[in-house]
């Protein structure tokens, strides 16, 4: 299951003082909605979605968490790792 994006409200005041901690939350994943006058004006979210790899995901299940990791996905992603070995060349944008 994938979880949904986790989102906060903020006053333009606490962003004021405290920007770096909400850049750090942005970073993370979280998205902030800032509003004046408890209304919403701006969204601050990644510019880039957050890339994790399965280890880092299979690590942060909690103790109670049923899922796995079969044999069969497993080597169905270590053939995509060996099929793709080429460098990413994205293209530039001016």
């Amino acid at each position: 299951m994938i979880e949904a994006m986790a989102q906060i409200h903020m006053s333009e005041a606490e962003l004021a003082r405290n920007i770096a901690s909400a850049l750090d939350r942005v970073q993370s994943g979280t998205e902030i909605v800032i509003e004046r006058n408890a209304q919403p004006v701006a969204v601050l979210r990644s510019s880039d979605p957050r890339r994790r790899k399965l280890s880092e995901i299979s690590a942060s299940l909690s103790g109670q968490s049923t899922a796995t990791v079969d044999a069969e996905f497993a080597a169905d992603v270590q053939d995509f790792i060996d099929r793709h070995r080429e460098p990413l060349n994205p293209p530039r944008w001016d």
